[in-house]
């Protein structure tokens, strides 16, 4: 199999940087999770995190623009940067809205979903980086696609899990619904680390 992001690519470059940033932010939402009594100061940096990304992927875009011959399908490039960048959206998304919300503190649900999603976001970032360093190991990245559906599977159970407890326990409609709609977005986060991995497998297979 040949090596699907060479070195001199520059694209490699910014889908690194893209997952790093992913992970970064990611960590953060745990952390803000974790210590939620600095959430105040914390949370804007959240944002800060999701512009330097829309930064990398617009430099992506740019390149895809101005090349002519590129080292991957232009969908697959142009895919794998917008969806990389998708999942900082919908972190960031949900951290504005525990801070918009007011949210007094984090509920065991969302630690779960955010943990999921945190081993998503790893097993991207792994994979990003052998796309380019160790693409000859086919089965080593598809074993982590495999287990980033996995994860997305769970985080799935854990969704519809917290939605029966919220009801249950959860007498304020209000509130109710403002979980409901943080535990979505760091769900569907997860979700799109899937998509991710959908993407990869198609362009190994394109490759291999």
């Amino acid at each position: 199999m040949k090596i699907l992001l060479k070195k001199e690519e520059t694209f490699s470059d910014q889908f690194e940087e893209l997952a790093e940033k992913i992970q970064e932010g990611t960590n953060l939402l745990l952390e803000i999770l974790d210590r939620y009594e600095h959430a105040g100061e914390k949370i804007p940096k959240l944002k800060d995190i999701e512009r330097e990304a829309d930064v990398i992927t617009h430099r992506v875009y740019n390149k895809l623009h101005k090349t002519f011959i590129t080292p991957l399908d232009r969908e697959d490039i142009y895919a794998l940067a917008n969806k990389l960048d998708s999942i900082l959206d919908l972190v960031e998304e949900a951290g504005a809205k525990m801070s918009l919300y007011k949210i007094k503190g984090p509920i065991p649900e969302i630690r779960e979903l955010a943990q999921i999603l945190s081993k998503a976001v790893f097993l991207i970032r792994k994979i990003i980086y052998d796309m380019r360093h160790h693409s000859k190991n086919f089965k080593v990245i598809m074993d982590a696609c495999v287990e980033i559906n996995t994860l997305e599977n769970e985080g799935d159970q854990i969704l519809r899990k917290s939605m029966v407890q919220l009801f249950e326990r959860e007498d304020d409609v209000i509130e109710l619904v403002k979980w409901k709609e943080i535990l979505e977005l760091v769900e569907e986060a997860t979700d799109i680390c899937e998509d991710i991995s959908n993407v990869i497998e198609g362009i190994l297979l394109k490759h291999g």
